[in-house]
């Protein structure tokens, strides 16, 4: 018999590196009984591991594992559950006929390109055993990929009747599989004019998938307005996900079929949909099902936050400032104590491609009444709950809402015993804080922070409505939804450039009388929606003179007309300027001047977006450290940054 330390080295050199050649072909494979790892893509792994741990029980007992258990808790549910999945695949590697597989590089590198800031957020480092180069492996080595479903469809397709043409709408409630499903296929069919993309995850890992129509799908183009329809903001608020699942499939069809309107539509738009901002409510809702579903299951994320009530209350803010002379009221930067709350992943991402993407109009489709309200949602006397609060584009907004309320069958019934009819004699539209008044809401947030107008749109009084109500549903609302996209043309757009053609970035558009700027997107172009009549606008920005130029708004329109400013340089006279930007504008009355302008101290840079903790004190542990440290007898000091 050999001694036990040679037998111990033989055992040793006969598994070797658990990653290494010897390994790949002599692994033995047992089952995987790690409960945080057992919705992973495999379960059969091997040990000892990479990481030297030599039974389920010492990884379950190890730091590692422990920070993977808790992980989504401490990131509030970003990179959910892609970090976990790969960390699995190092903790617990996938074994396959006596060979090991290591997961793929490429994944880990753009997992970690994409989570990084979220581990800076909280001043913790980026795990050692998620070392791209160390523990992961390249297609040529025969790599897996351990989010592989996270991409695939989650349910077999759904086999529609023989006969039906491709145009068929199928009008039922969608699973969350479904959804993602049709919006794909939706996208497929109109490529040319529609893509999908994410713009993060929700709390369990579903992705917040969004559909966009536009002549370039993918980019945005030059004037070209930026609009968003959200539905299920409130998951057991199921009738908004619905109508815009209809909707991606009536604007694609209807291109195809040459319609003119919804061809213009797509032509001159960028329409971005997202049918579903809390799938994970919509998940406990659903298992309810209609007809049983209470007044509040699923109506929360899987946090039990209420994403209507998680974003940060600039309201208060801007009522504080607005008894100030001289001080902005806009674009609002969002307070750093914000962060030290529980922030939704879910508003995180909304808030993350409100910053992206320009948007000038948008739409929150909701459930449990027939009305259109309008911000501000927060009354200006904290103590009223009910107080008319209008804000600086008070016209503007009773238009907006107008243009849905006005189209919409049941909205215009003149019967008060009907749902909703409490709303009547205000023309089914209400000031939001007049009807009741809550802080954090979504609405009042796009107004305040961005150059975005919302409105909040309640679908009906069933928030969960049978399925053989939705086709009546969506024929009382799609032509609602058409009115008030289109309304995105309403108003003036333009290019702000300086006297040598180059666009001047976050220039402010200025309308006399409206306590409430617009600002120039990163190519220069901008949009103000504004009411009929006459306007003074002036565009401005740091180190260059005012521009002024007096319009007249048209009582109908179907285009924004064109406004484009010039600005020169403080101290430089007239110069000669580009021959395109210095036509007159059809259809508007032009006076122009000139004056210095006077640099706003509220001026500053939007603030980063991130889950801000108060700020370590020098030499202080972070605020997660006691956590670890009472769980574990091994301080993963590999965490700390410093």
């Amino acid at each position: 018999m050999l001694p036990l330390s040679l037998a111990v080295l033989v055992a040793l050199a006969a598994t070797g590196d658990s990653y290494g050649p010897a390994a790949a072909n002599s692994a033995t494979c047992v089952d995987l009984r790690l409960t945080t790892c057992a919705d992973g893509t495999y379960n059969r792994t091997t040990f000892p591991t990479a990481l030297d741990h030599w039974s389920c029980e010492a990884v379950e007992a190890s730091s590692e594992y422990i920070l993977l258990s808790v992980l989504h808790h401490l990131l509030e549910g970003q990179c959910n559950p892609d970090l976990r999945l790969l960390g699995c695949a190092v903790l617990a590697p996938r074994c396959e006929g006596s060979r090991v597989r290591r997961p793929c590089r490429r994944v880990c590198q753009g997992l970690q390109e994409a989570c990084q800031p979220a581990f800076d957020a909280i001043d913790m480092a980026w795990p050692y055993f998620l070392d791209c180069t160390r523990y992961f492996a390249s297609e040529e080595e025969g790599c897996f990929d351990p989010l592989e479903q996270l991409r695939g469809d989650l349910e077999p397709e759904e086999v529609l009747p023989s006969g039906l043409p491709p145009t068929f709408i199928r009008f039922a409630h969608h699973s969350y599989a479904q959804m993602v499903r049709v919006l794909k296929r939706t996208a497929a069919r109109c490529a040319q004019v529609a893509k999908t993309y994410s713009i993060g995850r929700s709390f369990d890992g579903k992705d917040l998938l969004v559909i966009e129509f536009s002549g370039r799908p993918g980019q945005h183009e030059l004037m070209e307005p930026e609009v968003k329809l959200i539905g299920n903001i409130h998951g057991n608020e199921v009738a908004g996900r619905e109508m815009l699942i209809y909707l991606a499939q009536y604007l694609c069809s209807e291109y195809l079929l040459g319609n003119p309107r919804v061809q213009r539509l797509l032509n001159t738009s960028r329409i971005h949909l997202l049918p579903s901002m809390n799938p994970d409510g919509y998940e406990v809702a659903a298992a309810e099902g209609a007809g049983y579903n209470g007044w509040t299951s699923g109506r929360q994320n899987a946090q039990n936050l209420d994403l209507n009530r998680n974003f940060p209350d600039l309201t208060s803010e801007y009522y504080r400032l607005a008894v100030e002379r001289g001080v902005r009221t806009d674009h609002i930067p969002i307070p750093q104590h914000y962060w030290w709350g529980k922030v939704a992943p879910e508003t995180k991402a909304v808030m993350k491609w409100m910053r992206t993407i320009p948007f000038m109009l948008s739409a929150s489709l909701h459930g449990g009444d027939l009305v259109v309200s309008y911000p501000f949602d927060l009354s200006k006397h904290p103590l009223e709950e009910k107080m008319f609060s209008p804000t600086p584009d008070e016209k503007m907004f009773k238009l907006l809402a107008r243009a849905y309320a006005d189209v919409h069958p049941m909205m215009m019934d003149r019967s008060e015993h009907r749902c909703g009819g409490n709303f009547l004699k205000q023309g089914s539209i209400i000031n939001g804080a007049d009807w009741y008044s809550f802080t954090g809401g979504m609405s009042d947030f796009n107004y305040l922070h961005t150059n975005c107008f919302e409105i909040t749109v309640e679908l009906g009084c069933t928030k969960f409505p049978p399925e053989e109500a939705l086709y009546r549903l969506w024929q009382h609302n799609k032509e609602p939804l058409l009115s008030f996209l289109e309304m995105a043309h309403r108003g003036i757009k333009g290019m702000v450039v300086d006297r040598f053609g180059k666009p001047v970035k976050n220039a402010r558009i200025v309308v006399r009388g409206i306590r409430h700027d617009v600002t120039t997107a990163p190519d220069g172009d901008y949009w103000r929606l504004l009411p009929p009549g006459s306007h003074v606008v002036i565009a401005q920005a740091p180190g260059y003179a005012k521009v002024m130029k007096r319009v007249t708004i048209p009582l109908r329109m179907k285009r924004a007309g064109r406004v484009d400013f010039i600005l020169q340089p403080l101290g430089a006279g007239p110069k000669k300027s580009l021959p395109t930007l210095q036509r007159a504008v059809t259809r508007f009355r032009v006076a122009r001047g000139s004056e210095a302008p006077r640099r706003d101290p509220a001026e500053q840079d939007p603030e980063p977006l991130g889950a801000h903790r108060l700020p370590l004190a020098r030499g202080s542990k972070p605020w997660w450290w006691s956590y670890f440290t009472s769980l574990t007898a091994h301080r993963p000091r590999w965490l700390l940054k410093y």
